[in-house]
Order: C-alpha cells, then sequence, then structure tokens
C-alpha cells in the first residue's frame, strides 16, 4: 500500500475514533492534499469528528432484520475453516436454501485492500458474512462499516463462552460473534526436521534455512518472535516490536526464510517444501490426513491467542440468513461436528460435552481444549497504539517488499 495511502488509513482510523479535534483534522487533510470543500464531503462521509455518535462506542446496539425466506447466504471466510458437511446440513434444514461458501480471506490486509473502496463509498461488498480476526474486526467497526446483529434472530448467543463476551472492541458483542479462536506458534514436519521442536527460536535454526515460512502479518510473526525475546504483547513497545521486526529482516536476508505468506503457507508445509512454519493451530489438524508427519507445537516461551468473528458487512444482501446461520453454529453439536474437521478452539459452551460422547479424543485434544498451564503461556496480540501498530506494519511491509 503507498504511503499516502497508510497515512490516510490511519486517520480515517483515528477520526472514526473521535480522537483528534476539528483543528487536527483540518490540518491533516490539508497535509493530505484535500481542499476545504472535499474536507466538508469527507467529514459528513465521516460522520463528523470528536464527540460524534459511533459504532462499537460501548452501548449495546440491535439489529433490525425482519424474517424472510432463506434462499441465498453469501459466506466469506478463511480456508481450512469449516467441516463442509456443516454448510450442506444447513441447506437440508432450510430447504430452497442455498450457502455461496467462499475462502478468499488469505490475508487480513490483502482483503481489507480488496474492499476497502466499497467500504468507504458505503456500498454493499454483496457479502452477508465475513470472518474477521480481532484487530481487523476493530477497525471496520470504528469505520462504521458493519450492521448490529438483530440478536432475536440469535438467541443461541446464550452459548457464546462467559471469556468471550466482552472485547474491548465491541464490549456488547452488537457487531461480532467469535467463529472460532486458535493459536499462532510453530508448526514442523517432524520427520523433516529430525527432532522435536520446543522454542520460537528454533525458527532460525541454520538446519532449517530455505525451509521455513512466516505469515506477512507482523501480529503474527514479529508477535510471535517477540514472545520469543521474552517479550510480553500487553506491555511490548514499538522498539521491542521493530527489534522482532529486524531479527525476521535479517534472518531473510541470509536466506532463512523461503517466503511470506498468508494462510497458503499449508500448501509447502504438506509437500515437503517447508519443514517449519508460523502457523496457525487448527491449520495442522487439518492437515494431518494429508502428511501424518506435522505437528503444531505451543513453544515453550509461549504463543498468540486470538479469535475470529463473524460480523455482517454494511448493506449485506441477506442479513437476516446471516444471523440463522450464526445461531445455527451455535448449537454445541454443531460447532462439535466443525471440529471435527479443524482443532480450533470452539466458542461455543456445551462442545466438550458433545465431543466427550462422540469422540473422546478430540474432547482431550489441547489444541481445543488448552491446560491451564497450556493457557498461561498464551497472550494477545501486540497492545501498541494505532499510531505505533501503523509503524510495525510499513516496517514488516519493506521486509516483505509489499
Amino acid at each position: 500500500m503507498p504511503d499516502r495511502d497508510r497515512e490516510l488509513d490511519l486517520f480515517f482510523e483515528q477520526l472514526v475514533e473521535g480522537r483528534l479535534s476539528r483543528r487536527q483534522v483540518l490540518r491533516r487533510l490539508g497535509a493530505a492534499g484535500l481542499t476545504f470543500s472535499g474536507a466538508g464531503t469527507f467529514l459528513a462521509a465521516c460522520g463528523g469528528v470528536q464527540g460524534t455518535d459511533k459504532p462499537g462506542a460501548g452501548k449495546a446496539e440491535n439489529g433490525n432484520h425482519p424474517k424472510v425466506p432463506i434462499r441465498e447466504l453469501d459466506f466469506s471466510n478463511w480456508p481450512t475453516y469449516i467441516n463442509k458437511q456443516v454448510l450442506k446440513d444447513f441447506e437440508k434444514k432450510y430447504p430452497g436454501s442455498h450457502v455461496k461458501y467462499v475462502e478468499e480471506i488469505n490475508d487480513l490486509e490483502e482483503f481489507f485492500g480488496k474492499v476497502r473502496q466499497q467500504l468507504q463509498s458505503g456500498r454493499s461488498l454483496g457479502r452477508d458474512i465475513v470472518v474477521l480476526t480481532d484487530w481487523m474486526a476493530s477497525r471496520w467497526i470504528r469505520g462504521g462499516w458493519v450492521e448490529a446483529i438483530d440478536k432475536r434472530n440469535v438467541p443461541n448467543e446464550k452459548n457464546l463462552q462467559p471469556t468471550l463476551r466482552h472485547p474491548k472492541f465491541d464490549p456488547t458483542r452488537s457487531y461480532t460473534l467469535p467463529w472460532e479462536s486458535g493459536m499462532t506458534g510453530v508448526a514442523y514436519n517432524a520427520k523433516k526436521t529430525g527432532r522435536k521442536l520446543n522454542s520460537v527460536n528454533d525458527l532460525f535454526d541454520p538446519k532449517f534455512k530455505g525451509k521455513v515460512t512466516m505469515l506477512t502479518d507482523p501480529r503474527d510473526s514479529a508477535g510471535l518472535v517477540a514472545i520469543g525475546e521474552g517479550k510480553k504483547m500487553d506491555s511490548v513497545t514499538l522498539d521491542d516490536m521493530l527489534g522482532a521486526v529486524d531479527k525476521i529482516d535479517k534472518a531473510n536476508k541470509q536466506g532463512q526464510i523461503r517466503r511470506f505468506t498468508g494462510n497458503d503457507y499449508t500448501t509447502d508445509l504438506v509437500k515437503g517444501n517447508v519443514w517449519v512454519s508460523v502457523a496457525y493451530s487448527g491449520d495442522i489438524q487439518g492437515l494431518k490426513p494429508d502428511n501424518p508427519d506435522l505437528e503444531f507445537v505451543i513453544p515453550q516461551e509461549g504463543a498468540i491467542l486470538w479469535t475470529d468473528n463473524m460480523m455482517i458487512p454494511q448493506k449485506a444482501p441477506h442479513p437476516y440468513a446471516a444471523e440463522t446461520m450464526m445461531n445455527y453454529v451455535y448449537q454445541p453439536a454443531v460447532a462439535a461436528k466443525i471440529l471435527e474437521a479443524y482443532a480450533y478452539i470452539a466458542p461455543v459452551v456445551g462442545t466438550k460435552q458433545v465431543l466427550e460422547k462422540s469422540d473422546p479424543k478430540l474432547a482431550n485434544d489441547p489444541l481445543i481444549f488448552p491446560s491451564d498451564q497450556d493457557r498461561a503461556r498464551l497472550q494477545g496480540y501486540p497492545a501498541l497504539s494505532p499510531s505505533d501498530e501503523n509503524k510495525m506494519v510499513a516496517a514488516m511491509q519493506k521486509v516483505i517488499g509489499a
């Protein structure tokens, strides 16, 4: 993304959060090359400045989506993230319905870049559900690009895990419902590495030169590297994160890293082209049938815990269908079926009890139900200000050549 666009994105986030005075707004717009009349149009489109009521301000909101026949549902998600039988079962439960399920979210910034102009111009994306990780979900809420969920159509929300009920970016869960939670840690091919891995720093072992991939998102890759350096994500500084990016840059220049990826790291890992990856926990469970030598580890230094969230984009064509799907997957039996394919952390209370009867081995999988000891080693994403986060992302972009 060009520097000017990146600065405008940061400015837009600060504006909708109400962190800029009118004088600051006009000065920043002038620096961006917008005329006064253009600034007025821009401000009107953004909903004003400091003090403006906006989505995500902390008050409970409720959508209003009347019940209508379900004919179509347009659902955008990450790859390897659902048991496709769940979609077939949904269509059987609602005769005449069709779920257009697209695995198009490979990298959050990449996806945002794809739909950004439509969002900022107030147009529909032609999608009813998108699944976004916490930090990107927060951006969409602040931008006013999502519709409030009509909770009357999602009574199974009562099954949401208590620990996930009040995130800072959506404290009343007016705009989001968790799809799954998971961990960013280290995946590896045990046959290729010749030993078990247990440290973040195994990514930098010279024996694996050219056989390592890292994710393009610095929140994952640099965050994990910083954890490997002993940093705590709730108190990490910009200098800490830039230090982690520098370490990645040095390794990349030395040929340690084969490539930087989105979710498509899985292809090389399965084929054996890559031996070690910064990876998402649930992916490896789904890949084992293709390559039983793959393992996922929560490093001894720690790993990152995150949540992906279902959201209804602005002017969604079928919001009631979206809420019906949300309600459907919040049944413990359905949530368990999703986990049978991919070992992420279920947000639905009662899922473990279902699996204890249907698949006891899965019910005891530490990647799905982490032990207290494992949970103690899990941290959130780096807690940086929007300005510092922007600098971290810019530094990583230079490393990956974006």
